[in-house]
């Protein structure tokens, strides 16, 4: 065997992430809970000037509902509790059912939450308040991102939060209902200026569509697929679910990429491009790049998805 899994995560090693973006979480991770909450309200409030946040669609709340309901009858104070508890990771009832959540739930909660709390409702920051020396630093971090970088910051803020799952023993995931896929005649097909090979054009063009069935049969048994700023998800079952729980209605748009022989018959792909999710508007998308490792039988050995540096990373195809 050529490759391992440790030797594929380093094909195009030239390929500039965005380093800042876990920098800038590692920092925020360091802040007390009470700067945490009050840092994602500011960085909400303050990204909403230009970044439009579209509303959970109704299979994502109906999972939170529950919960949402039992904090809205709580006082101010234990609703600031709670918050805090989960920002704090603590072992409590809530946190406990918020570990099990996927991100897209979770990211109904707190959505919910912030409405809430602008319609009185939910316990507000306290007039007046004022965030320490580091979270203001932290902020204005977020701030020199760019928008598909500190929606990252944002999301993987509070994706994070609640009781660890791995010290629960067993327990039950909590997901919306996977979207069924496309009607053949409605999807979208791309072109990648560099790369025609059917495999990546493949996967573009399924996970586009929703297709996870299809997508999944483009990876080999022991295949392999690496979010941005994550250890790899190893394995056909558990790349399926990580493609129904955080994929669903992407919108992937490939611009162009590089192809490269490899050891063995392998076939190492770059393809750069842009994402955008259902979670935000049209306007903004997340420079991205995908590193494939192709394995002789045109099956996916190895991808990774990166967040870019900046946009100029986009033209950067060279090895």
């Amino acid at each position: 065997m050529p490759f391992t899994l440790d030797s594929a995560r380093n094909i195009f090693p030239s390929t500039l992430t965005a380093d800042a973006v876990p920098a800038t979480i590692a920092r925020f991770t360091q802040l007390s809970a009470e700067d945490q909450l009050a840092l994602i309200w500011f960085a909400y409030l303050d990204m909403g000037k230009g970044i439009t946040v579209a509303a959970p669609g109704a299979a994502s709340m109906q999972f939170a509902e529950a919960t949402l309901n039992e904090i809205r009858a709580m006082s101010f104070q234990e609703q600031s509790q709670v918050m805090c508890d989960l920002a704090n990771r603590a072992d409590t009832p809530t946190g406990r059912t918020y570990s099990t959540w996927s991100p897209n739930i979770k990211l109904g909660f707190w959505y919910k939450l912030g409405q809430w709390m602008e319609e009185g409702f939910v316990a507000p920051i306290p007039e007046g308040y004022q965030l320490s020396a580091n979270a203001s630093a932290v902020l204005q971090s977020i701030r020199n991102l760019e928008s598909g970088q500190q929606i990252t910051v944002l999301r993987n803020a509070v994706v994070d939060m609640g009781f660890d799952p791995k010290q629960m023993g067993s327990y039950t995931r909590v997901a919306e209902p996977v979207v069924p896929p496309q009607a053949t005649d409605k999807r979208r097909y791309v072109t990648i200026e560099g790369v025609d090979n059917s495999t990546v054009l493949a996967y573009m063009n399924n996970l586009n569509a929703n297709d996870f069935s299809a997508l999944i049969e483009l990876f080999a048994e022991d295949g392999a697929l690496q979010p941005p700023f994550q250890r790899p998800i190893v394995g056909k079952t558990n790349v399926l679910r990580f493609f129904q729980e955080e994929c669903q209605n992407l919108n992937l748009i490939p611009e162009r990429g590089v192809v490269e022989p490899a050891a063995d018959g392998f076939t190492q792909i770059k393809v750069t491009g842009k994402v955008q999710t259902p979670w935000f508007g049209a306007g903004v998308g997340m420079n991205i790049a995908w590193r494939f490792l192709i394995n002789p039988e045109g099956k996916i050995f190895f991808v990774a998805i990166d967040l870019l540096a900046s946009p100029k990373e986009l033209l950067n195809l060279v090895r």
